[in-house]
């Protein structure tokens, strides 16, 4: 279940209002990514692994079980290797 918009072989396009909800209650994280947030439909995408920075415009709010990313900017998701994965400005 991944709709984002793929860029190159590994990434994906986050639109400027997407939330990243980090669930960080084990070794590997849960990513579930949201187009927007205000928008109220399913999650977009759902990832393993761990979120390892965010180099693009962005606020984040902590959370009982991990934090949640809001994106300012467009950006792409991008992964590093098998579980890391970064967010860098498009």
């Amino acid at each position: 279940m991944n709709t984002l918009v793929p860029v190159g072989e590994d990434g994906w396009r986050l639109p400027r209002h997407a939330y990243i909800v980090v669930y960080d209650e084990r070794e590997t994280d849960l990513l579930t990514i949201y187009d927007c947030g205000a928008a109220q439909k399913p999650p977009s995408a759902r990832l393993l692994g761990n979120l390892v920075g965010v180099r693009a415009d962005h606020e984040i709010e902590r959370t009982v079980t991990g934090y949640v990313v809001r994106m300012g900017e467009p950006a792409v998701l991008e992964r590093r290797d098998d579980d890391h994965w970064l967010v860098v400005a498009e």
